[in-house]
């Protein structure tokens, strides 16, 4: 079967035909479209549908916020996305909307072994909950129940929960923060934008003066990006202090995310942000953070970590979801 498969986030929309056959997943087009700036989801889909005569009858998207009848506000874009009206425009026989961490739960399986890189091995021979978390743009985080038989992808919207620091300098981020945003989330300290505000803070916390070339590249490009390549190429003091505290709370809540799913069965970590700063996660920063629990310490160790690498990852959810309703509709058969 040939189905439309979207995934979703507050930087960029990717499109893209799969054809599914039930254990082989192959993209036959694929499009990225930048999603700042367009009115809406719709849009993005008429631009991808008049560039070819493609023919399908199924759509499944993952998108970024909670999902209530099959209607959804859209998280850090302007968006209203409603399968009624995508079924009505488009003329779809079938259309789904998923979070977007769960879509990318539920294509964990698809992935093969060169898909992912380990950051800890743990027990990999343990069944029970799996979870994942992806800072991107903001920050997603999803569990999939193990029900003795199967994984059961399920949402949540733990990035936007309290954020929680646990010492004096994270104190002072919070304060800063507060100031900013009001109330302050994970998301807030653990994605790009994150990132981007863990540098202005320490600028004003250790009152630093910003290399010229550094405002240069800022205002020109992704400054999350041009701050994670600066710390990384060891360029700037400010940005290698940024990336290891943003490195540190992403290790603080992909460990409390894994407590709170009891995600024994293994952490995946997604979204665009992992693999492009995949040398600093490999420092023992990340890990020494996850598992500093006080006493659940011997447990988060024993919980495998891998990163996934598979930039199509997030596309191959959707498209597995849809052909499990329509096996369950009676429309087609694995």
């Amino acid at each position: 079967m040939k189905i439309l498969s979207g995934d979703v986030g507050g930087t960029k929309t990717v499109l893209a035909i799969i054809e599914y056959t039930g254990t082989s997943l192959n993209i036959l087009r694929k499009q990225n479209y930048l999603s700042y700036g367009v009115d809406s989801f719709d849009e993005l889909i008429s631009r991808f549908l008049s560039s070819s005569n493609d023919n399908y009858d199924y759509a499944c998207f993952g998108v970024p916020g909670p999902i209530a009848g099959g209607r959804c506000i859209t998280t850090n874009l302007p968006w209203l996305v409603d399968t009624d009206a995508l079924l009505s425009r488009f003329g779809f026989s079938h259309t789904w909307l998923l979070n977007d961490l769960e879509a990318h739960a539920w294509g964990i399986e698809c992935l093969q072994k060169d898909d992912l890189f380990i950051l800890n091995v743990g027990k990999p021979e343990t069944r029970g909950n799996r979870a994942i978390i992806a800072a991107g743009t903001g920050l997603g985080e999803a569990g999939l129940f193990w029900d003795k038989q199967q994984y059961r992808p399920f949402a949540t919207e733990g990035g936007h929960s309290s954020f929680s620091p646990n010492s004096d300098l994270e104190i002072e981020l919070l304060r800063f923060l507060r100031k900013k945003y009001g109330h302050v989330s994970w998301e807030r300290t653990v994605s790009g934008m994150g990132l981007v505000d863990i540098y202005r803070f320490l600028l004003v916390y250790y009152r630093a003066i910003q290399p010229p070339w550094l405002t240069h590249e800022l205002e020109y490009n992704d400054q999350a990006a041009c701050i994670s390549n600066a710390a990384l190429a060891g360029k700037c003091e400010i940005c290698m202090d940024s990336l290891n505290l943003f490195t540190h709370l992403y290790g603080v809540e992909t460990g409390n995310l894994a407590l709170k799913i009891m995600a024994q069965g293994g952490i995946y970590i997604g979204g665009g942000i992992a693999p492009k700063i995949l040398e600093k996660l490999k420092q023992p920063i990340f890990f020494d953070s996850f598992k500093s629990k006080g006493r659940m310490s011997p447990l988060l160790e024993d919980i495998p970590i891998k990163v996934i690498l598979n930039t199509n990852s997030a596309l191959y959810g959707p498209t597995r979801f849809a052909a499990t309703q329509l096996e369950a509709l009676g429309v087609v058969r694995q």
